[in-house]
């Protein structure tokens, strides 16, 4: 489906765009928080092709799209008209929202709009570090410079980015709570910060109070506290001031008052509390890491399928903030590859051709680090790959924690954490021990899935439901088209009878009633059966591939051979035949729907699974009860 259909059935099924008070998306979902949860309908958004899957949890309505979710939200914005990147505030007057719920949505917001950059800047910064151990680089060069301070620009100035998007989670003017930021790592009190550590060095006072200068680069919770005092202070002064004087004087109020209390008050108590947090974990880490790797690298998925990561990813930042290396980001590693190897079993174990396809896309997207099509779309409908990912992690976890390895930038656990995870002085037995447990647990998860993940009698048999009579099954699972969207006159005309088309998302064809194989082209691209109640029906595997002479199609029966519901038919190479430029539009038709009174589709949904009830064709008086 293109993005713009896929955007028009979110918008409806989440309610409409009057049911919206936010919408911001993150690698792969859309977050939505919605007035009233009841108007979203989540199982129809679940049929979606489109969609992976949706989650509820944290406040938020959350539907997983993948690694098109950029596109996929702008055409959402686009359909319902919403501007300044979709972020309103958090709440309307009146609603109660849980403190944890809360949290989840502010630290959503306020980091999802950069968390792409952050951990492209990450990369880079551990890229740089590979390069100065294998003497490619020097740490005097031009080059090396130019790259170290396009990885480090975000995280010195991340006061500015912060200050942007808190401003805009808590509705107040951006731009004023981003100069705030900017306050905090101006080069004047950089100097200030500078000469006030030296011995000797005089008080500065602000209207005679001492202040206390500490550096707030890379900072997180300061600016975050200072933000929304800001628009606090914004809101009150915009009640009190006449609309003529809000534009200035509210700005002005707010900087005035909010820089000098973020020196004095706000930026110290901010500042005791990131280094508790950052102190504090680390004397949990310290007590049993291996405990502490299990864990994470056992319910990190689960914390992500609930949106409930958000939470911690604060705390990883302030690691690397205040103690200038962070030992969470690396237990997280076993649990991403723990996922992948799940997904290569699938991948490798299955039959069926569409699990086969979308396990061999999400493995790719997953050494990446972004896991969600891995999860939601392969190991947890088969649960059993899902729990083998999660104790494989567990097992990886363990070993990174024993070996106390650190990263030393922010970025998604993924194949390039690994970069990350070199010290100053160069790879040692931290970094060898990341390496052993994270591919220990890829392989583990991926030797039990194999053995173990799939049911023995999984052989991608279609479900099949038993027709009704005049029934005709899906011969194939793909995308609806009304016989007049064919890309060909001949069928689109109707001339060779009535029925509607599947573009096929595999590459098997099946009998879709009880009957016979009346006719089988010799270039294997079409087939023509007769069911037992005189059904003649045609189906025609895409457009003008009678060209192929046969290649990429399998045969497996022959004229005159008895069939019933669910036996396969044709095989084909669907990628192949895509690749040498045929459309795969599949008309079905009834070849003798002249002799019915009609030919109707028995569902309306744009997709449909190989083995349901497609068609119905009614005897010349009968009364149609089908869905047209």
């Amino acid at each position: 489906m293109g993005y713009q259909d896929v955007a028009r059935d979110i918008l409806t099924h989440v309610g409409g765009r009057e049911n919206i008070i936010s919408l911001v998306h993150c690698a792969t979902r859309l977050r939505f928080k919605l007035k009233d949860q009841k108007q979203a309908d989540a199982q129809a958004l679940k049929n979606n092709p489109g969609v992976i899957m949706v989650v509820e949890s944290g406040g938020q309505f959350q539907v997983v799209i993948g690694n098109h979710v950029h596109d996929v939200y702008n055409a959402v914005c686009a359909e319902a008209g919403i501007v300044e990147d979709g972020v309103q505030p958090a709440s309307e007057p009146g609603e109660k929202v849980n403190i944890l719920s809360r949290l989840i949505d502010i630290v959503s917001a306020v980091f999802t709009p950069f968390i792409g950059v952050m951990a492209a800047s990450g990369i880079l910064k551990g890229l740089l570090a590979v390069a100065v151990v294998f003497g490619w680089l020097t740490t005097e060069s031009g080059t090396y410079k130019l790259w170290f301070a396009a990885s480090d620009s975000l995280f010195y100035f991340f006061p500015l980015a912060l200050g942007y998007t808190a401003g805009k989670k808590f509705g107040g003017n951006p731009f004023v709570t981003m100069a705030i930021g900017g306050a905090l790592t101006h080069p004047v009190v950089m100097q200030a910060l500078e000469a006030s550590s030296q011995a000797g060095a005089a008080t500065e006072y602000f209207l005679g109070i001492p202040v206390t200068f500490i550096n707030y680069s890379s900072s997180v919770i300061p600016i975050i506290l200072a933000a929304w005092v800001s628009c606090w202070l914004e809101k009150q002064g915009n009640k009190l001031l006449p609309s003529a004087m809000r534009n200035f004087f509210s700005p002005l109020f707010c900087l005035a008052i909010t820089v000098p209390l973020t020196f004095l008050l706000i930026g110290p108590v901010a500042t005791w509390l990131s280094q508790m947090l950052a102190h504090g974990y680390q004397a949990i880490y310290a007590l049993a890491p291996w405990l502490a790797g299990g864990v994470m690298g056992a319910m990190w998925q689960v914390c992500v399928i609930f949106g409930l990561h958000w939470g911690l990813v604060p705390l990883m930042i302030n690691n690397l903030s205040v103690l200038g290396h962070d030992t969470m980001m690396p237990l997280l590693l076993p649990a991403v590859m723990g996922q992948m190897g799940a997904t290569l079993g699938v991948l490798i174990r299955t039959r069926d051709e569409k699990l086969k396809v979308l396990a061999g896309s999400a493995f790719t997207a997953g050494i990446f680090g972004i896991t969600e099509p891995a999860v939601y779309g392969v190991t947890l409908p088969n649960r059993r790959p899902f729990i083998f990912g999660c104790v494989a992690g567990a097992v990886g976890g363990v070993i990174v924690g024993f070996s106390q390895t650190n990263v030393y930038s922010f970025g998604f656990a993924n194949i390039f954490s690994f970069a990350q995870m070199i010290p100053p002085g160069g790879v040692d037995a931290t970094v060898w021990g990341a390496v052993f447990g994270t591919l220990l647990s890829l392989v583990l998860a991926c030797v039990m899935t194999c053995i173990a993940g799939l049911p023995r009698t999984e052989v991608n048999a279609p479900v099949v439901t038993k027709p009704r009579e005049n029934e005709i099954l899906a011969p194939m699972s793909g995308t609806v088209l009304a016989m007049d969207q064919v890309p060909d006159s001949t069928f689109a005309s109707g001339l060779l009878g009535e029925g509607a088309a599947i573009i096929p998302l595999t590459g098997k064809v099946i009998a879709p009633f009880y009957g016979e194989v009346a006719s089988l082209f010799q270039t294997r691209h079409a087939i023509g059966l007769l069911s037992d109640s005189g059904i003649e029906v045609l189906i025609h595997i895409g457009i003008d591939t009678v060209k192929l002479n046969g290649q990429y199609f399998t045969t497996h029966v022959k004229v005159g051979d008895k069939i019933k519901p669910g036996d396969l038919l044709i095989e084909f190479d669907r990628q192949a035949i895509l690749d040498a430029g045929y459309d795969l539009a599949t008309p079905v038709i009834i070849s003798n729907s002249d002799e019915y009174a009609s030919v109707t589709r028995n569902t309306n949904d744009h997709v449909i699974d190989s083995g349901m009830p497609f068609l119905t064709v009614l005897n010349k008086g009968e009364v149609n009860e089908s869905i047209s």
